[in-house]
């Protein structure tokens, strides 16, 4: 009896702390690797609510910029591990860090556990609306005219905003300098204002602006036209090809997390991207929901870590 009482009480513990995550009003953070304003705190903000009232807590968007994401994966992976902290973030930080920093406070293989895909994002090349190129052909073409290289923004050295300006470029032979930012929003902010030539940014961060004529698309690094840009071309169809650089966000926790946590979000994730409002939202700003599993996502980060890290040994892309 007593033997059987000990094994009903140790079993009764384990169930507790496999599902011990996060309890009471505790919130949990949603740390974001850029400034506010820009296409992943977009992402973010909308998952707030479906997500707050799926969980039966409170979640916080915390933004850490800088680093090309490095700042907030290092905070996740130093972080708690009762699902309190979890962690958007775009490929930088997850696949293409490895191969820019030599000596990284994290790893994102050994670090982080993914919960899903949240979404796929193209990469449109924008400019100011005075601009007079009727497509990014016409843009590169004008570039290698001009007395000076036309400044680009980028998100980070090593983003993927910065990775497809180097494949563009290679591509196209354009005359371009790269002017690193800290993050996606300010650059698109310096476009609007006319204080920098142009920028390589995820459409869901572009589409209002776009759509506003505050900011001018001229050619998107896809395989094909956007739903919503049909009269935009492709890099491809201009004849610049192999400069497909769309770029994905996923949720991840840091490694010893418990599954049942990660499953329960990664369910949770999935209701929010594919119901109403959402789902349209995210359709409609240019993202296309795409929840996966976790092994499905780990796969991708496998696959994409390999893939870039070829991109910036050829390009010679180095951290200053």
């Amino acid at each position: 009896m007593l033997l059987r009482l000990c094994a009903a009480l140790t079993a009764a513990f384990i169930a507790l702390s496999g599902n011990a995550y996060a309890q009471g009003n505790k919130p949990i953070r949603l740390i974001v690797a850029f400034p506010p304003g820009g296409p992943v705190d977009f992402v973010a903000r909308l998952l707030v609510d479906p997500l707050s009232r799926d969980l039966g807590q409170s979640v916080i968007v915390e933004n850490r910029a800088g680093a090309n994401g490095g700042i907030a994966a290092e905070l996740v992976a130093k972080g708690p591990v009762d699902g309190s902290v979890i962690f958007l973030t775009s490929s930088g930080a997850a696949v293409i860090n490895p191969s820019l920093y030599p000596n990284l406070p994290y790893d994102p293989i050994k670090d982080f556990t993914p919960v899903s895909r949240v979404i796929n994002s193209d990469t449109v090349l924008v400019v100011h609306p005075s601009n007079t190129s009727a497509d990014a052909a016409a843009f590169a073409e004008a570039s290698r005219k001009a007395s000076q290289p036309v400044p680009i923004g980028s998100a980070g050295i090593g983003s993927t905003t910065h990775l497809a300006l180097e494949l563009f470029q290679g591509a196209s032979r354009a005359n371009l300098l790269h002017v690193p930012y800290k993050g996606a929003a300010p650059v698109i902010t310096d476009v609007i204002n006319d204080q920098i030539g142009g920028f390589f940014g995820d459409l869901p961060g572009l589409i209002t602006h776009i759509q506003g004529g505050k900011l001018k698309p001229i050619g998107i690094a896809s395989p094909k036209r956007h739903a919503l840009l049909p009269d935009v071309k492709t890099f491809a169809e201009l004849g610049f090809p192999g400069t497909d650089s769309n770029n994905w966000y996923a949720m991840v926790v840091r490694t010893g997390t418990p599954r049942a946590f990660i499953d329960k979000l990664n369910a949770s994730l999935k209701t929010a991207l594919t119901t109403e409002p959402v789902q349209s939202k995210l359709v409609n700003a240019g993202a296309v929901p795409d929840p996966s599993t976790p092994e499905e996502m780990a796969d991708v980060i496998t696959r994409d870590t390999e893939k870039f890290a070829r991109i910036i040994r050829e390009k010679q892309i180095k951290v200053e």
